[in-house]
C-alpha cells in the first residue's frame, strides 16, 4: 500500500506503517478494518444494512440500555436467529455500527494530511491521535462502550484497538521513546471508554480540558526517560 507523506511508505508484513526502508526491521502492521471483506449475498448485505439501520434508530430513540436483541430483531423485520447469528449479542452491533467511523479515522491516519497523518513528528502525530480518537469516541460513548465491554476483554480483542496499538505503538518508536509497547498500552489505557465515562460523567469534566490533558500526556510518553519512577530514595 502506497501511502502519502513526504516519501514512499509502506505496509509491511513484519510490523509498522513507516518510511520505505527506514528501520525496516521494526514496522508494524496497522490491520485496516474491513481490509479483508468476505463477499456477502445481496439479500444478507440488505439484511445488514436493514438491522443496522433499526438499531441506530432504537438506540438514538431509548439509549443503548433500553433497547434488547429481540427489539432490534423486531424493528428490523428479520428472525431472532438471524440477528444472533450476523451479530452475536449487542455488543457485536455496536462495534458494526461504529465501524465506518473507525475505518474513516485509520484511512486518515494512514493516508491523510498532517498531523494525524504522515509528514508530522511522531510526537505530533501522536498527540493529533489521542485528539481525533477522544472526539470519535466521545460523540459515541455508549456505543464504544458497550462494544468494550460486553465480554470480558472485548475491547482488546477487536481488530480496531490492534490498530490504535500498532499505531502508537510505532510513533513511539519513531520518536525513540523507551518501552514502545508499554507507552502504548499506558497511553490506550487512559482512552477506554469506561475511563472517559468516569471523567465526563462522575467527574464531569470539560471534553475539550480533557482533550488537552490526553494529548499533553502523549507528548510527555514520547520522552526518551524511562516510564518508571526512580528509586532512588535518598533526595
Amino acid at each position: 500500500m502506497s501511502l502519502h507523506g513526504s516519501g514512499p511508505k509502506s505496509v509491511s508484513s513484519t510490523g509498522a506503517v513507516g518510511d520505505a526502508g527506514v528501520r525496516g526491521a521494526c514496522r508494524i502492521e496497522l490491520p485496516i478494518l474491513g481490509m479483508e471483506v468476505v463477499p456477502e449475498r445481496a439479500d444478507a448485505a440488505r439484511n445488514r444494512l436493514r438491522v443496522l439501520a433499526a438499531a441506530e434508530r432504537l438506540f438514538a430513540a431509548r439509549g443503548v440500555a433500553g433497547v434488547t436483541m429481540d427489539d432490534v430483531a423486531a424493528e428490523a423485520g428479520v428472525g431472532k436467529g438471524t440477528l444472533y447469528r450476523r451479530f452475536g449479542d449487542k455488543g457485536g452491533l455496536a462495534v458494526a455500527l461504529i465501524d465506518e467511523r473507525e475505518r474513516e479515522l485509520q484511512q486518515r491516519i494512514l493516508t491523510g494530511a498532517p498531523p494525524l497523518g504522515p509528514g508530522a513528528p511522531p510526537a505530533t502525530r501522536l498527540a493529533a491521535f489521542v485528539a481525533h480518537y477522544l472526539d470519535l469516541v466521545a460523540t459515541q460513548l455508549d456505543l464504544v462502550l458497550l462494544s468494550e465491554t460486553a465480554t470480558p476483554g472485548a475491547r482488546l480483542r477487536t481488530g480496531a484497538h490492534a490498530f490504535w496499538r500498532q499505531h502508537c505503538r510505532y510513533l513511539l518508536h519513531e520518536a525513540r521513546a523507551p518501552e514502545p509497547d508499554l507507552r502504548a498500552d499506558l497511553l490506550l489505557a487512559g482512552l477506554a471508554a469506561e475511563q472517559i465515562v468516569h471523567w465526563l460523567r462522575d467527574e464531569h469534566r470539560v471534553l475539550a480540558d480533557l482533550a488537552d490533558g490526553l494529548s499533553s500526556a502523549a507528548l510527555a510518553l514520547t520522552n526518551r526517560q524511562p516510564v518508571a519512577p526512580s528509586h532512588d530514595l535518598s533526595t
